[in-house]
């Protein structure tokens, strides 16, 4: 998804954001997120982001292993930010959106802000490489990566469109997987803060290598 602003390093990207906090979810540069935004806070929210100009959110999982309250859990301390490229009303009060991911981030402090969402100051410092589109992909392993997506397609009965696959480059297809992963927060953390494009490939095929021997040692059926 092409975006119009040009971001073309971290010091182009405000030091303060509001953020998502959602389980499970995972953005990472250049990839595509789709949201369905129904909570009067991040309604607000999105209204804010194209108020101020920006139109970025940060999306970050919540630590629910280190969070003292259910209500406010604490964040990892790695999200990555996406501007909003597409959204569309609804109708019923909800906003139908796709984040475009620009950066990771690591959160510096958590603010007290009087807006309903939460609002983070960040440093994009330390993930300046997300700037170069498909910086080290040639390192990828790709037909490692393809013989572990073909391993779990044929245990889940699921199919896929290779045409699509052959065709894309490393950096996307390596990011479209990890996004697209079924896995939990923590694996899903671990790839969102892998230093390296060659790095986060290895570790998911590591995982999917574990969910597949796990499935073959219990008898466990695919995924439905």
């Amino acid at each position: 998804m092409p975006i119009n602003a040009e971001y073309r390093g971290p010091g182009e990207l405000p030091e303060v954001i509001p953020v998502f906090p959602l389980p499970g979810a995972l953005l990472l540069p250049r990839g595509q997120m789709p949201l369905n935004i129904f909570e009067p806070r991040y309604l607000a929210m999105v209204d804010d982001c194209f108020r101020d100009g920006h139109r970025l959110i940060g999306m970050i999982q919540p630590d629910v292993t280190h969070s003292p309250s259910e209500k406010t859990p604490a964040l990892f301390r790695v999200g990555c930010v996406g501007r909003i490229t597409q959204l569309a009303e609804t109708g019923d009060g909800r906003y139908i959106l796709e984040l475009t991911g620009v950066s990771r981030f690591r959160v510096i402090e958590e603010l007290s802000v009087l807006t309903p969402y939460r609002q983070c100051k960040v440093d994009f410092f330390a993930f300046a490489d997300d700037f170069t589109a498909r910086k080290g992909e040639e390192a990828v392993d790709r037909q490692a990566l393809l013989d572990v997506l073909t391993d779990f397609l044929k245990a889940n009965n699921l199919k896929v469109d290779w045409e699509g696959i052959e065709s894309a480059p490393n950096e996307a297809l390596v990011n479209a997987l990890a996004m697209m992963s079924p896995y939990g927060p923590a694996e899903k953390q671990a790839m969102l803060e892998a230093p390296d494009l060659k790095t986060r490939a290895e570790i998911l095929i590591a995982v999917t290598e574990m969910d597949l021997a796990k499935k073959r040692t219990s008898g466990e059926p695919g995924l439905q």
